[in-house]
């Protein structure tokens, strides 16, 4: 089992591209729990929902996977959570750290803030200054980091493209 995860700031494509990435292996995805998380319990959230929201993409990532074939597709990992805690809050509970060591990933897409914003009253950061900001957070991040990674960008039909040459190459060396 071969995981993927997709990362990267608000409005840059991840959860189509998870998608259309799990259509195209007919496998199955691992959505962004903080949605369903912050639709049940309203937008305003503080600090301690950070810890709860990631427990519970850990819980759905781990119960989806043993749906999936040979790759998984998951959007947002404890990277994406230790960003937006640190972002929002200036820091970041242990149990997202400790995860973020833990957890062990075969490949990252990092989507890159060439699309056009799109609203939705769950993001916050629509400013250029704010998603250059972050993408260069994401970015830092997996230059630091072991796991390969690559930039996808361009229009949506573009990022499949890249996304699954990206695949491939790493099934092949693998």
């Amino acid at each position: 089992m071969k995981k993927i995860v997709i990362i990267g700031p608000e409005s840059t494509g991840k959860s189509t591209l998870c998608e259309q990435l799990a259509g195209h292996y007919n496998t199955v995805w691992c959505p962004e729990y903080a949605r369903a998380y912050l639709n049940e319990n309203g937008k305003g959230y503080d600090y301690n929902d950070l810890l709860k929201i990631a427990a519970g993409q850990l819980i759905l990532e781990d119960t989806l996977v043993q749906e999936a074939s040979n790759l998984y597709f998951i959007d947002t990992d404890m990277y994406v959570m230790k960003v937006w805690s640190e972002y929002v809050f200036g820091k970041c509970h242990q149990f997202i750290l400790d995860n973020v060591v833990k957890r062990e990933y075969d490949l990252y897409l990092l989507c890159n803030i060439d699309l056009p914003w799109t609203h939705d009253e769950l993001r916050e950061y629509p400013e250029a200054a704010s998603r250059k900001e972050l993408y260069h957070i994401y970015k830092d991040i997996l230059i630091n980091q072991q796991t390969p990674w690559t930039e996808i960008s361009g229009s949506y039909d573009e990022r499949l493209k890249l996304a699954t040459a990206a695949v491939e190459k790493y099934m092949k060396e693998k």
